[in-house]
């Protein structure tokens, strides 16, 4: 088991939108977005299932996971790996997970959940971009996304 650093967790709290790789039946890989990701503990994270029940379905069958943070405008992030486990809405697990949801997004969004995924965290390193190996900075690469993001905004 890994421990999320301070700098790590506020990666993910800052983030939110993680990508969870997962393991078809098939062996092939699945790879799907999920907005509503939360550190529950250093060891832990976990997210609210809403629309995912081919990610449900895949880690019931193999809960072998790994979840990336990117931060788009630093090029940094997280790279996890652990194993998930469902745990259904109306269950006592479910009700005892669910307040930090409730308190983050609100009860309205929280009725749309089938249930939350929580992953205990095998390890968990930094990403950075090769453009630091070049010699770029975090200023500079946050200006220049920035840029980039807001001229898209204007087409």
């Amino acid at each position: 088991m890994t421990a999320l650093t301070p700098e790590m967790q506020r990666v993910v709290a800052e983030q939110k939108l993680g990508f969870i790789a997962t393991v078809g039946a098939d062996g092939m890989p699945n790879l799907s977005p999920k907005g509503t990701f939360l550190v529950l503990d250093a060891n832990r994270l976990m997210f609210a299932e809403m629309r995912s029940p081919n990610t449900v379905r895949n880690i019931a069958a193999n809960p072998q996971v790994e979840v990336n943070f990117v931060d788009v405008f630093s090029r940094k992030g997280l790279r996890c790996k652990g194993k998930a486990r469902f745990e259904p809405a109306g269950t006592t697990e479910y009700d005892a997970l669910y307040p930090p949801f409730e308190a983050e997004w609100g009860a309205d969004f929280g009725a749309l959940f089938n249930g939350i995924v929580v992953i205990d965290l095998d390890s968990a390193a930094e990403l950075t971009s090769p453009a630091y190996d070049l010699g770029a900075t975090e200023e500079g690469l946050r200006e220049t996304y920035l840029a980039y993001f807001t001229g898209l905004q204007k087409q």
